[in-house]
C-alpha cells in the first residue's frame, strides 16, 4: 500500500511503533526530526540528519550532540512540522513521508493532518503514516491501492468541488461533502479505488493499515452508511 520513502519527517507526537513505520524509518536515507522528536529518535537508535524547529522541546543533551545539524527558527506563524516540511522542500526532496504527527494532544493531531493539503503542492508525493493508517492528500483525481474490506475515510477541509468515488462500498457521486464526518468509515471493495475530483476539489484520504483490518468497527457504526447515502 505504501512505497518506500527516501525522506521521512518525524514529528514530536506519539513515536511510531508499528512494524511498518519502524521499517520505513530504517530504510530512509534522510530523517528530519521536528524539535524534541530528536530525543525520541536517539533513544530508539535512529540518528536524525536534521533537527528543525524552535528548539523549545529539545533537550540540552541533544542540542550538544546534534549541534552540527540544528536548524532553529523562532517564528511562531508556523509549527515545527511545517518548518521541517519546508526544510525538506528547500533541500530538494521530492517525496516525503511524515510520521509521529498524531497522538498526544488532539489539537496538534487535527492541525497536523489538515496541513497535509497545503504540503501537497510542494512534492510529487507526500503522505502521513500513523500506527493505524495512512493519510494521502489529493488535489486531482487519483486511484489508490487498497485491500478488500479495508476501511477508507475521505476528509474535505473546505466544501469546494464535487467528489465521485469508485470501488467503495458506499459510493459518493458528484457530491460536495460539507462536514468531516460525511466521508468517514467507508470500505474498499477491491485492490484499488478511485477518487474523482473537480478542478477545485481537495480531499485527504485515510486508509487503514492492512495489519489493523477489522470489520467489527464498521459493523458497529451506522455512521458511514448514513453519511454517504444521504443527499446534500
Amino acid at each position: 500500500m505504501i512505497k518506500p520513502y527516501n525522506c521521512i519527517i518525524v514529528a514530536n507526537g506519539s513515536f511510531p511503533s508499528s512494524p511498518l513505520s519502524l521499517r520505513m524509518l530504517g530504510k530512509a536515507s534522510v530523517i528530519i526530526a521536528c524539535d524534541g522528536a530528536a530525543d525520541a529518535l536517539h533513544r530508539r537508535g535512529f540518528t536524525p540528519d536534521a533537527v528543525v524547529g524552535d528548539m523549545d522541546s529539545l533537550s540540552p543533551e541533544m542540542r550538544r550532540l546534534y549541534a552540527d545539524r540544528l536548524y532553529a527558527s523562532a517564528e511562531q506563524r508556523t509549527n515545527d512540522l511545517t518548518k521541517a516540511v519546508r526544510h525538506a522542500h528547500a533541500s530538494g526532496e521530492k517525496e516525503v513521508l511524515i510520521t509521529g504527527a498524531t497522538g498526544m494532544r488532539e489539537d496538534h493531531t487535527l492541525g497536523n493532518i489538515s496541513l497535509l493539503a497545503s504540503y501537497a503542492p510542494l512534492f510529487s508525493r507526500v503522505e502521513m503514516l500513523t500506527d493505524c493508517g495512512l493519510f494521502t492528500p489529493l488535489r486531482q483525481t487519483a486511484t489508490l491501492q487498497s485491500v478488500p474490506g479495508q476501511q477508507v475515510s475521505l476528509f474535505v477541509l473546505y466544501p469546494e468541488g464535487k467528489i465521485t468515488t469508485e470501488n467503495l462500498r458506499w459510493p459518493v457521486t458528484n457530491r460536495v461533502l460539507t462536514s468531516w464526518w460525511q466521508g468517514t468509515l467507508n470500505e474498499a471493495l477491491a485492490d484499488s479505488f478511485t477518487v474523482r475530483l473537480e478542478e477545485d476539489g481537495c480531499v485527504i484520504v485515510f486508509r487503514e493499515l492492512p495489519s489493523c483490518l477489522s470489520r467489527e468497527g464498521l459493523l458497529r457504526e451506522g455512521l458511514s452508511r448514513e453519511g454517504l447515502s444521504r443527499e446534500g
